[in-house]
């Protein structure tokens, strides 16, 4: 973390609000629905102030779609919303992918299918990390566990987002969205204002036109994008991350990503006093996923278990991971109940005792 300056008390929603402006977000596209909604309520004065735009959009889609021509023209920009808004702002998010665009885009999830409920989910894993909308394409996906995370991997995916001419996607929940922690913002940010220069779209006056499209009709020419994109992707791999706890002596590693990972962290703290080998794996690249890292894991004789609050979906990527070397068992709080670390122990000690039997 950057040196910071005093630390202050604030909601997980405000964080990443706040993140965005330290980020040098220029532009905020709104539209509201809960529990994301403190987002655009501390953007519509914040960013004003500093001299950005902030504009409540009429639709979900029309948000989307102003971010697209927002990022078209070089700017930091970003849209929030949760859940059934997220699946609105879909095609949207497919032709800046398309187009090679930099967005950020923050869904704080709630529960489903449909409107579902205002309760904390993990559902959207599956739209979040195959990409959402239509075609071969995936965005960046970076899962915080804390406010002070929600602060921090905000101002990375702006950098992402540019580094890689990419929509990045920031996944959390209402749990993250909603609870109060102390964070310590940077200091002494830079941007640099410099970073579209070769390619935004802001007036050809004294140079050759720009064209930025998603369109590809000659014969080969969309296979030949499609095959740059892809590169692209693997390219991600380098940007990675994760958290680890108690692994050297670990039988059984619980996977978990997001406000479930830090639940579950607890929960291995929890059983590791009272003398259970256990250890914890969290994802915060959702995409790319740390496959590698969780193989070499596998690798070591580990057994596993996923947890997630959905029915199942992030632990396809698990199994995926360490197929050949280990299986992993499944526990799932589905949407509708919060979920505390003594949820938790019965689950993992039960597995644990299979694979001691085994």
């Amino acid at each position: 973390m950057n040196a910071g300056v005093n630390t202050i008390f604030v909601k997980g929603n405000e964080a990443i609000a706040r993140g965005a402006v330290d980020a040098g977000c220029q532009c905020y596209f709104a539209y509201p629905i809960t529990p994301q909604s403190d987002i655009p309520e501390y953007l519509s004065s914040a960013l004003v102030e500093l001299g950005g735009e902030f504009i409540q959009a009429e639709s979900e889609i029309a948000a989307a779609n102003m971010l697209l021509g927002a990022a078209a023209c070089g700017k930091r920009a970003m849209t929030s919303s949760s859940s059934p808004g997220i699946s609105l702002k879909q095609e949207a998010i497919s032709y800046m992918a398309g187009s090679e665009l930099p967005a950020v885009i923050v869904n704080i999830c709630r529960g489903g299918p449909g409107l579902g409920s205002i309760d904390p989910s993990q559902g959207d894993y599956f739209q979040s990390t195959r990409g959402g909308g239509h075609g071969d394409y995936r965005t960046l996906v970076l899962a915080p566990a804390s406010c002070q995370e929600a602060y921090d991997m905000t101002i990375r995916a702006f950098d992402l987002s540019f580094a890689y001419r990419n929509p990045v996607l920031l996944l959390g929940d209402a749990i993250l969205g909603q609870m109060k922690e102390p964070i310590r913002p940077w200091k002494d940010r830079s941007i640099n204002p410099q970073e579209a220069s070769d390619w935004a779209l802001s007036g050809s006056a004294g140079r050759e036109p720009r064209l930025l499209k998603s369109l590809y009709l000659m014969d080969g020419a969309l296979e030949t994008h499609n095959r740059r994109l892809q590169e692209k992707y693997k390219l991600m791999q380098q940007e990675i991350d994760y958290e680890t706890l108690a692994l050297h002596d670990a039988a059984l590693v619980v996977v978990a990503f997001g406000s479930i990972g830090r639940i579950a962290k607890s929960a291995v703290r929890m059983l590791r006093e009272q003398g259970y080998p256990v250890g914890l794996f969290r994802p915060k690249t959702l995409f790319p996923f740390p496959e590698k890292a969780l193989r070499e894991v596998a690798a070591a004789g580990k057994s596993f278990i996923t947890i997630e609050n959905n029915s199942g979906q992030m632990v396809e990527d698990v199994r995926l991971a360490i197929c050949g070397l280990a299986e992993s068992s499944f526990f799932g709080n589905l949407p509708g109940k919060l979920s505390n670390p003594e949820d938790f122990l019965e689950p993992i000690t039960q597995v644990l005792n299979r694979c001691r039997a085994a």
